[in-house]
This record gives C-alpha cells, structure tokens and sequence, in this order.
C-alpha cells in the first residue's frame, strides 16, 4: 500500500497511477495560491480518485481537516476532512463540488478552492468510459 506525503507517490496500480502527474500539479497550484498541503495520496479506483489535504491561512478550520477531492466521474469536490487514508475511500462533510468540468485548468482549480465556489454534482462520464480520452489528457500533465 501506498503512503501518504505532500505530493502523491507512485501508485502500485499503474491505471490509478495515471492521475499522478495531474494531482502533482494540483498539489503545486494550491501551494503557490497561498494554501498549505499537508498530504496527498492516489486511491483507491472504480472510480478512481485522489485526496489533497490542506489548510487555509483564512480559515478557522483547525490545521489538516480541509481537503479537496477528486474523482474521474464528478470531478473536483472540497469539504472538511473527516476520514480517509490510501485504499479507503475519502469522506467529507460539508461538501461542495467545484464544476467548471472534470479537469480545471491551474488558476481555475486554485481559484474555485480558495472562493469555495460551489456547484451541484455533475457525473461526466463513468468508471467503464475506458477510451473517451480522460487518460491520454492526465497523461498529458506527466
């Protein structure tokens, strides 16, 4: 099993291991946008999915229980961290989805965290859409 660090690690699956680059990326956009990352991690799949733990400097919310979500159906979702680790799935409360499509560009994804824009859930495609293109544009981000 995987561990947790600020950047995601490499993942033992190398289909879940695809969101590396993209997450990476993530991780760096939120860093310079003035948010402090505390861990990420790739896990687990069907659908696959990544966690970014965070805290924000203008924030009550006590260090390390924001967290943004991503997921390859629904996109990008932020909440408070409740619970989760890598092969457990990651629960949020308060939980608010991004929109603006299933891969924000740097500045978007950075300024929909920090704004908590919030959207109703989108599902923009499914775990089994296995040729629709999504790998080859996170591949893109390596």
């Amino acid at each position: 099993m995987n561990k947790c660090t600020t950047h995601p690690v490499p993942h033992d699956d190398p289909w879940v291991d695809v969101l590396r680059g993209y997450v990476t990326k993530a991780v760096d956009n939120l860093t310079a946008g003035g948010l402090a990352v505390e861990r990420s991690w790739l896990d687990p799949r069907d659908p696959r999915d990544a966690t970014i733990i965070f805290t924000h400097p203008a924030s009550n919310v006590s260090a390390g229980q924001l967290a943004v979500v991503w997921d390859e159906i629904a996109g990008w979702r932020r909440g408070t961290f409740e619970s989760g680790q890598p092969g457990v799935r990651t629960v949020l409360s308060g939980t608010t989805y991004l929109g603006g499509g299933l891969l924000l560009e740097d500045t978007e994804f950075v300024g929909r965290v920090l704004t908590a824009v919030g959207e109703q859930r989108r599902e923009y495609r499914t775990a089994g859409d296995l040729r629709d293109g999504l790998d080859s544009a996170l591949l893109a981000h390596n």
